[in-house]
C-alpha cells in the first residue's frame, strides 16, 4: 500500500473534503449533536459546539499523517456540510474473517455519519463507493472491513451496495464500553 492522505474526492453529487475547525457549526447542527445520529455509531451525541471543536481540531492535527483517511461530505452545489466518513486501522474485531488476512494484509475499517435529513438519498453510499475506490484504486489497498449495529439495517443496505458482503455477527462496543451487536461485512478488491 502506499498511504496517500485524505485527498479532496468527488462525485456527482459530493465533495469529501478535510473537515476543519470552521466547520464546528455545521457538523455540530446537522449531524454530531443529534441522539437518533449517535444512537448507531461508537460516540456519543455532542452536548456543545465547543465538543465538535475540540473533536475537529484533533482531526486536524492529523491529516498530515499520510495513513490518516477523514472527509466531510458536503453537498457539491450549495457546499453544505452533512456527514463524515473515515478509513481507520481495525484495533478490535480482527479475528473471524471468513478471508485470507494474512494474505491480504492489515484490517482497515470504513465508518460513516449523516444528519438525518440526508438520510435515504442514497449520499452515504455514494460518499463510501468514493472512498472504498480511493482505497483500492489509490492507496492500493486490498480490503475494506465496516460493520453496523444489527438495529442499523439501512447500513446493511448501504455496504451492500458498495459492494460490501456479509462475513460474520461480532459484538463492537462504543468508545463508552457499551457492547453492541454487529454484522461484520467486508470488500475485497476484484
Amino acid at each position: 500500500m502506499k498511504h496517500c492522505g485524505t485527498q479532496t474526492l468527488e462525485t456527482g453529487r459530493l465533495l469529501l473534503r478535510r473537515l476543519t475547525v470552521d466547520d464546528c457549526e455545521m457538523m455540530y447542527n446537522n449531524w454530531a449533536s443529534d441522539p437518533e445520529v449517535a444512537r448507531f455509531v461508537r460516540w456519543n451525541a455532542h452536548r456543545s459546539w465547543s465538543e465538535t471543536a475540540e473533536l475537529l481540531n484533533e482531526w486536524e492535527k492529523h491529516y498530515p499523517d499520510p495513513a490518516y483517511y477523514q472527509w466531510g461530505i458536503t453537498d457539491k452545489r450549495s457546499t453544505v456540510l452533512f456527514g463524515s466518513i473515515s478509513i481507520f486501522p481495525a484495533t478490535e474485531m480482527t479475528a473471524g474473517w471468513h478471508l485470507n488476512t494474512e494474505r491480504l494484509g492489515a484490517q482497515w475499517d470504513v465508518g460513516y455519519a449523516l444528519g438525518r435529513k440526508w438520510w435515504d438519498h442514497g449520499y452515504a453510499t455514494e460518499a463510501l463507493c468514493a472512498v472504498r475506490d480511493y482505497w483500492f484504486g489509490t492507496v492500493g489497498g486490498q480490503w475494506l472491513a465496516a460493520c453496523h449495529a444489527n438495529e442499523n439495517v439501512a447500513s446493511g443496505a448501504v455496504l451492500q451496495k458498495a459492494g460490501f458482503v456479509y462475513d460474520h455477527d461480532v459484538t463492537d462496543h462504543k468508545f463508552d464500553g457499551t457492547p453492541v451487536p454487529c454484522r461484520a461485512y467486508r470488500c475485497v478488491k476484484e
